[in-house]
């Protein structure tokens, strides 16, 4: 049975240029319990195209990447995680939960417990920037936002998954 996300859709705050079309997508508890381990979670996003995996949590600063979408697959504990940048949405997670982050949206990780750990990929296997809302990064990286192609694949469902539906 699929799950559908919340999605959240952020404006461009004058730091952080969240995306200006895609929803970040949230999947609660989406991951069974014989996916959270990190090699099961990685081996769920690779069978979706969702590659250059890795394992650790969320850098406690505001960031976002200009080249690339993301996904976070919780694996372990729990965090208050900020999406958006400064103004956006404090949200809680906890293992068993997804996050698809568009590029450009920002991400924080607030505060978790000391055993919250994240598996995180890209689509096709894409390369990742590191961008920190500074004023000199703007320009070329709201042009690197706008030539991120769309994944072909949700990477929880496949091809047949709500990213698919609602990335346009």
């Amino acid at each position: 049975m699929k799950t559908d996300p919340k999605t959240f859709l952020f404006a461009d705050d004058g730091k952080i240029p969240n995306h200006p079309t895609l929803p970040l997508l949230y999947y609660r508890q989406v991951l069974l319990p014989e996916q959270r381990s990190p090699a099961a979670c990685r081996e769920l996003f690779r069978s979706c195209n969702w590659r250059n995996s890795w394992v650790n949590g969320v850098y406690n600063f505001h960031h976002y990447h200009s080249i690339t979408h993301e996904v976070l697959g919780v694996t372990g504990g729990q965090a208050t995680l900020i999406l958006g940048g400064e103004a956006g949405e404090k949200v809680q997670v906890s293992a068993g939960d997804v996050i698809v982050i568009p590029a450009g949206v920002g991400h924080f990780n607030q505060d978790s417990s000391a055993d919250f750990q994240v598996v995180g990929a890209y689509p096709n296997g894409m390369d990742w920037d590191l961008c920190y809302g500074k004023a000199e990064e703007r320009p070329i990286k709201m042009d690197n936002i706008q030539r991120v192609p769309l994944p072909e694949q949700d990477p929880v469902y496949g091809v047949r998954g709500p990213l698919t539906d609602l990335w346009k």
